[in-house]
């Protein structure tokens, strides 16, 4: 997950389809959690299963306030899943799990409503 970013409250430029298609937004399912120590900020690093065509990748992401390894295996997320790797400490983080800002700056999780296959492509 991208670090908190302060980012201005307007709206950005317009974009036409092909640009949002370009960004691969991908449901998975968190099967393993881990504490991330090593992290400058709060961290966990998360193994995401994004079906058989894409496979379990990795994520690292700032989500310690709002949410605990145990309550997390299991859920579905949303991740951008062409990004390049990031290098973060020692750690790969091959996908961006996908929040939103809380009143305090701490990330929410992008929710998915019902269960859907993972893999699923957002549009």
């Amino acid at each position: 997950m991208i670090p908190t970013m302060n980012l201005p409250p307007e709206r950005s430029a317009q974009i036409s389809f092909d640009d949002f298609f370009k960004v691969d937004i991908r449901a998975g399912t968190i099967v393993e959690v881990e504490p991330f120590p090593e992290a400058r900020k709060p961290s966990l690093k998360l193994r995401i299963d994004f079906g058989p065509h894409i496979g379990v990748k990795k994520s690292s992401a700032q989500i310690t306030r709002h949410y605990t390894p145990e309550a997390l295996v299991g859920r579905q997320v949303a991740a951008v899943v062409n990004f390049p790797p990031r290098q973060i400490g020692k750690f790969i983080s091959e996908v961006l799990t996908l929040g939103f800002p809380d009143a305090d700056g701490e990330v929410v999780l992008a929710a998915i409503e019902r269960p859907v296959p993972n893999g699923g492509r957002l549009y």
